[in-house]
């Protein structure tokens, strides 16, 4: 299949119709609105419905009740909308709801900017509803990775009964590039006997549900929970190391922040560096193998954010006081800089000789 030139946002809405989304609920927000806009105009085509909802919350109890019905259903929004549908979001992970959702992060606290961001490292990673859940969480770092990753997160859902959130931002939401679908395809839905699709006389009635009233029913449901969570932390850790055998230092990083580390290091590796790259591609579960792929050599880990340091948190309980650990990132809206990320390391590296 040739490759198409799509701005992000698109891509996520074409790919998740060829995975078999029928259902999309959400409300607009800069960066993200071209998602909506483009499953309002492509997703009854496939015979599917798409609803803006009066509000972020209303469009996230949609998405409660169309996993439940069994169906494949999306929304999408950028953070101060993520964080509306956080109470929404604990509530299908509790009921064990297949569903993705797509974040593209912009620069906060509060309405903040319509820059990118990833100043919700935290409120993916450690869950911004109540209660004990978890989420499955990707971060991409192209749009050929968010097609991609749409029809695993799709696949993933159904697998774990889990929402599963996308953590883009607005750099990939907004930019273009050349994308191929080739690896898309509505696969053949696994059963959902769970599912509240009628029982035609034939079974008893489904009960979705996360109200347990006894105290011991509901810790026993959440040791049920903890037990899936740990089943996907063992299985579903996903990474990309670039150049990290015998580096002196490795950076930390995902997302767009990864793009720019990447340049960061060609460019200090070609004045005779070595500097390797770590791209955590789960935020959650934290790819903690990958850093048992480090060297004795690597003395040390750069962690590069769009915010004022959210990942470093993990970086540090991976690395279990190994190796020193810096970071260095800009916030608000504001893109760090490959010179900024390369002067860094360079202080870094003089600092220790």
């Amino acid at each position: 299949m040739a490759k198409v030139l799509m701005k992000g946002n698109e891509a996520i809405g074409e790919a998740a119709i060829l995975a078999g989304c029928r259902f999309f609920f959400g409300y607009p927000i800069t960066p993200q609105s071209e998602l909506l806009e483009y499953m309002s105009l492509h997703l009854p085509k496939a015979g599917g419905t798409f609803l803006q909802a009066e509000s972020e919350v209303a469009a996230i109890n949609m998405v409660y009740g169309a996993a439940g019905c069994g169906a494949r259903v999306m929304t999408g929004s950028s953070s101060p909308g993520i964080a509306l549908k956080q109470e929404g979001i604990s509530y299908i992970a509790g009921a064990e709801l297949p569903c993705v959702i797509v974040n593209m992060m912009r620069g906060g606290p509060g309405l903040g900017s319509i820059q990118p961001a990833q100043s919700d490292y935290n409120q993916s990673t450690r869950g911004g509803g109540d209660g004990d859940y978890k989420l499955l969480v990707y971060a991409p770092a192209s749009i050929q990775e968010m097609v991609d990753y749409v029809q695993i997160s799709f696949d993933k859902a159904d697998q774990y009964r889990n929402p599963v959130l996308i953590a883009g931002d607005g750099v990939l939401g907004q930019m273009m590039e050349p994308v191929e679908f080739s690896s898309q395809k509505a696969t053949d839905l696994p059963a959902k006997d769970w599912a509240t699709t009628g029982t035609d006389g034939k079974r008893a009635p489904n009960v979705i549900n996360s109200l347990y009233l006894d105290a011991e029913e509901l810790e026993k449901h959440n040791i049920h929970l903890s037990e899936k969570y740990a089943k996907m932390k063992e299985n579903e850790q996903r990474w990309e190391s670039v150049g990290i055998e015998g580096a002196e230092l490795v950076i930390v990083a995902y997302g767009t922040t990864a793009r720019i580390a990447r340049s960061a290091m060609d460019n200090l590796n070609k004045q005779g560096r070595k500097i390797g790259l770590l791209r955590p591609i789960t935020l959650w579960p934290y790819p903690e193998k990958a850093f048992e792929e480090l060297d004795d050599a690597t003395k040390h880990l750069l962690v590069v954010e769009m915010s004022m340091g959210q990942m470093i948190d993990d970086v540090r309980i991976v690395n279990e006081g190994k190796r020193k650990i810096d970071f260095v990132g800009r916030s608000g809206g504001v893109i760090p800089s490959t010179s900024l990320v390369e002067e860094k390391i360079l202080e870094i590296l003089e600092r220790s000789e």
